[in-house]
């Protein structure tokens, strides 16, 4: 008799795609069956869970999640703890293990840890007449920023719409909440106070929020940027129409495979800007977790394992994810030539975990969020004000942190 499939729903996108095709390696040495329900962005991937578990219609045995939302979706998660033994948690990193945790119990396994990097094209920085021309405008030379304020400089050098643009970022939904609340902190500022009071409303709202409407405005940021996300940003740069931008470890491979990139000889990486009052960087770590709707508990903890291995781990740290088990982490190192790009970009994400700004653990975290990119979003487009937005902003966060 035939194993009912396992039913799952993922996060899908260009960083997250290339795992499932192992899919059917799990099928070979199980013989167990997976229907992949959706494989979808994170933004349609929560308002699905959101729709069919809150209607209780889902039949998920295993989902995708990510640890800012899973607090949000915890009625309708299971704990791990029970499942897993002592040696095979242990074999994660403590610190992505922490942030899977919500009041000490396991609600998902650690896929990876995401923190993002500077890329930069290397042809315009290094070419002669645009180190003149900015030495003439700028009165510095043209290198890579190391800070914000330097970064808005150079991007501004580099606005040529519509053949060029200076920044790319994401204008919308967890990707322009990531740019806010990492210049905020970069600037000294907090989400929140200690007592759990909005605290968006301040000078260095002001200082982050600024900053992004003035790249938009002034032309430093492509015109579509209040509709992109993150892959549109991606593919943006990857067509050589932006100077600057940030990416997660993901999506690296695409930026070296010819088939997908026209920059692959004529970029690099460096590490993030840092703000006023240091280098903040806005992070966190995709998990797979077992819904309360699993109907075949053993084999969905067994495809929960095989999608968390160190062959599977090993399998997207090849394409350039930061993997959550630090054997696999030595191993891609190890695999990369001193003083290639590779071994380059290892040495950056590590020391970038230093600076690792994680949201806080909230029940109400997707409507804080969308509260907070939609304000954003607002005041990029010229819809609100910056002071009026940042007073909408904390009025819209009370109500879900209250």
């Amino acid at each position: 008799m035939a194993l009912r499939k396992l039913r799952v729903l993922l996060v899908g996108g260009p960083m997250y795609d290339p795992l499932y095709a192992r899919l059917t390696e799990f099928e070979r040495q199980t013989g167990q069956g997976v229907e992949v329900a959706g494989a979808m962005p994170h933004p349609a991937l929560n308002a699905r869970i959101a729709e069919e578990f809150g209607g209780k219609t889902a039949a998920f045995d295993l989902i995708s999640t990510h640890t800012k939302y899973a607090p949000s979706q915890r009625q309708w998660l299971t704990p791990l703890d029970d499942d897993l033994g002592p040696d095979e948690v242990a074999a994660f990193h403590p610190r992505t293990l922490s942030l899977a945790r919500i009041d000490g119990a396991l609600y998902g396994l650690p896929r990876n840890l995401d923190i993002k990097l500077l890329y930069y094209r290397t042809d315009l920085f290094a070419d002669a007449r645009e180190r003149r021309e900015f030495k003439t405008r700028a009165g510095a030379e043209l290198r890579v920023p190391n800070t914000w304020d330097e970064l808005r400089t150079i991007a501004l050098h580099f606005a040529r719409a519509p053949a060029l643009h200076g920044f790319a970022f994401p204008g919308r939904e967890s990707g322009l909440f990531g740019h806010f609340f990492e210049l905020l902190a970069a600037s000294g500022g907090r989400l929140l106070t200690d007592r759990g009071e909005p605290a968006v409303d301040d000078e260095a709202g002001r200082w982050a929020l600024g900053l992004l409407v003035e790249l938009y405005k002034r032309g430093a940021a492509p015109p579509e940027t209040p509709d992109w996300h993150y892959d549109e940003v991606a593919t943006c740069f990857r067509e050589g129409r932006a100077a600057m931008t940030t990416d997660w470890p993901g999506g690296f491979y695409t930026y070296i495979d010819p088939a997908l990139s026209s920059v692959r000889e004529v970029f690099d990486l460096a590490l993030y800007p840092s703000g006023p009052r240091g280098r903040h960087i806005y992070a966190g770590s995709h998990t797979f977790a077992i819904p309360v709707t699993a109907r075949d508990r053993p084999a969905a903890v067994e495809l929960l394992r095989f999608l968390t291995s160190e062959e599977s781990q090993l399998v997207e740290a090849r394409r350039g994810s930061l993997p959550t088990r630090p054997v696999v982490l030595s191993k891609v190192r190890a695999e990369s030539s001193p003083g290639s790009m590779a071994a380059r970009r290892w040495a950056l994400l590590e020391q970038s975990v230093d600076a690792a700004l994680f949201p806080p653990a909230i029940s109400r975290w997707p409507d804080v969020e969308e509260a907070i990119w939609q304000c954003a979003r607002a005041a990029i487009v010229g819809e609100m004000s910056v002071p009026r937005a940042l007073t909408e902003m904390a009025a819209r966060i009370r109500p879900a942190v209250a």
